[in-house]
């Protein structure tokens, strides 16, 4: 089940411009899930990014740039497909001790966005499943008015909590 609280309108987790300018807003977008699977599951799916065009229908290719000495990616280049939208990027990641948070920031423009700074919190629920919020906040290097953003952006983040259950549920029951 997909809660449909969609919060849009709110400052990005950035606040200001990367060089310190005038703040900025970027509409940002929450969306949770619950999956059938503990934290640690779901953790170790969201980390595998190489394995990503197997399950991510828009994503061609993740390649791991860089990482951290405890081995987890601290950059990953992906090259996205979705029809209408395609584009090439590289994201920072960070994550919290116990991969309770796993977030992730646009490390430069591409061709079509500016800026992306985005998070997953995992929850425990107690009885073997998990509650994953996914928060996005997007500034696009091109137009477009904000009723469309806002159906892309709900579009996207469906697609992406759906097919992320889906994955993990379905390595639960391998």
């Amino acid at each position: 089940m997909i809660d449909e609280s969609l919060t849009v309108g709110e400052a990005s987790a950035c606040g200001q411009g990367r060089e310190g300018n005038l703040p900025f807003m970027t509409d940002t977008s929450t969306q949770s899930i619950i999956i059938g699977a503990p934290c640690d599951k779901v953790a170790a799916v969201i980390c595998d990014f190489l394995r990503y065009p197997e399950w991510v229908s828009a994503v061609k290719s993740a390649d791991v740039v860089e990482e951290y000495e405890d081995d987890y990616a601290s950059q990953v280049r992906f090259v996205l497909d979705a029809g209408v939208v395609a584009d090439e990027y590289t994201l920072s990641y960070e994550y919290a001790d116990d991969l309770s948070r796993i977030e992730w920031h646009l490390v430069k423009p591409s061709k079509m966005q500016k800026s992306q700074d985005g998070s997953y919190d995992l929850a425990d629920n107690g009885d073997g499943t998990s509650t994953v919020t996914y928060t996005l906040a997007v500034e696009l290097s091109i137009g477009m008015l904000g009723m469309f953003k806002r159906k892309a952006e709900k579009m996207i983040m469906d697609s992406a909590l759906k097919e992320l259950k889906r994955r993990v549920e379905s390595l639960g029951a391998a």
